[in-house]
């Protein structure tokens, strides 16, 4: 009975220490389930940035108005017909 005993307890004690410290333990899972919801916010920032990037691409595809702001934002653009004027503070 003592050897049955025994057994029993040993094989208690190391499922146990499977369970709550191996490999595929409860701490893994959670370790496991941070990184996920780490990695999900990261990829609802950058879904949010490529929805942001798409509508910029349509835009600039499909307006002239889009292209000419930009040039006059990015590159200093200035028009034919207009006159520059520079005022210094």
């Amino acid at each position: 009975m003592k050897i049955l005993l025994s057994t029993l307890t040993l094989i208690f004690l190391t499922l146990q220490y499977q369970l709550w410290l191996g490999e595929d333990s409860v701490r893994s899972l959670n370790m496991l389930e941070d990184e996920l919801a780490a990695q999900r916010a990261v990829n609802e920032n950058l879904e949010s940035r490529n929805r942001l990037l798409e509508i910029e691409v349509v835009d600039l595809k499909n307006g002239l108005e889009a292209v000419e702001e930009r040039a006059r934002s990015e590159l200093g653009m200035i028009g034919e017909d207009e006159t520059f004027y520079l005022i210094i503070d």
